[in-house]
C-alpha cells in the first residue's frame, strides 16, 4: 500500500469517530430510519445525509414543522444508545491508537457524549483523555470549530495535526481549520472523489514516534501471518 504523508510528521492526531475507527452504520441508520419514517421522511433519499455531522443539525435542515430540535435529537441519542448491536472497531483501530501517546491524540466527534461513550465501550476502543464531541461546539461539521478546539486543548497547532475522516462534512470541516486529512474508507460503499490520501484501515499502518518526537506514519513491518513484509 502507499503509505499517507510518508515523508511529513506531526504534533498530534484527531480522529472522527462513526466511519473512522469504529462502524456504527447499521445501527445508526436502524435508528434514524424509524424517526424519518415516523416523521413520513423518505428513508432511502434520508440517510445518506445523516453521516458525519450533529443530529439537531441534521434535523434542522429538513424544516420539518412544529418540531422541537432539542427534544428530537435527544430522543435519537437515546435511541441510538439503546442499540449498539453490530458496532464494530475498524481493523486495526484499537492497535493504532495503543501505539499512541495519551496527549497527542483526540477523538473529534459529532455525537453527543454519552453516545460516544457508548459506541466506544461496544467497539473496545479506548476513551482518549481529550474526546470533543457535539455538545462542545455552537456550531458542528462542516465548521472548523471542532477540529480548532481539540488542537488547542492539545496545545497544538491545527495546521500540526492530520485528521482521520470518512464523511464529506467532517473532511470540509478539517479542511476548513487548516488540518491536513487522511480518508478512511473502511465503510465507504462506493469512491470518494477527494485529493486526501485514503486508507481502508489500520492494518498496515502503525504510528511511530521521529527522532523529534513527532508522530509519523509507518508501515507495519509484519504481515497477519507474522511473516516480514518485503
Amino acid at each position: 500500500m502507499t503509505l499517507p504523508f510518508p515523508d511529513e510528521s506531526f504534533g498530534a492526531f484527531l480522529f472522527d469517530m462513526d466511519g473512522t475507527i469504529l462502524n456504527s452504520i447499521a445501527a445508526a441508520e436502524r435508528v434514524w430510519s424509524i424517526w424519518a419514517t415516523r416523521h413520513g421522511i423518505d428513508v432511502a433519499a434520508f440517510l445518506p445525509t445523516i453521516h458525519g455531522k450533529r443530529a439537531i443539525e441534521t434535523i434542522g435542515q429538513l424544516n420539518l414543522p412544529d418540531i422541537d430540535l432539542v427534544a428530537e435529537a435527544e430522543a435519537l441519542a437515546q435511541a441510538e444508545i439503546d442499540d449498539v448491536e453490530g458496532v464494530v472497531s475498524i481493523a486495526g483501530a484499537a492497535a493504532f491508537l495503543a501505539a499512541l501517546p495519551a496527549d497527542r491524540w483526540a477523538i473529534v466527534t459529532s455525537a453527543p457524549r454519552r453516545l460516544a461513550l457508548r459506541r466506544l465501550q461496544a467497539a473496545g476502543l479506548p476513551v482518549p483523555p481529550l474526546m470533543i464531541t457535539g455538545e462542545d461546539v455552537s456550531r458542528g461539521k462542516p465548521a472548523p470549530d471542532c477540529f480548532l478546539l481539540a488542537a488547542e486543548r492539545l496545545g497544538q497547532a491545527v495546521g500540526d495535526c492530520l485528521v482521520f475522516e470518512d464523511a464529506p462534512a467532517g473532511i470540509q470541516a478539517a479542511e476548513a481549520a487548516g488540518a491536513r486529512v487522511v480518508v478512511v474508507t473502511a465503510t465507504h460503499m462506493h469512491r470518494l472523489e477527494t485529493s486526501h490520501p485514503m486508507i481502508a484501515g489500520y492494518g498496515d499502518v502503525t504510528p511511530l514516534l521521529d527522532g523529534r518526537g513527532r508522530l509519523v506514519i509507518a508501515g507495519n513491518t509484519l504481515s497477519t501471518d507474522g511473516r516480514n513484509r518485503v
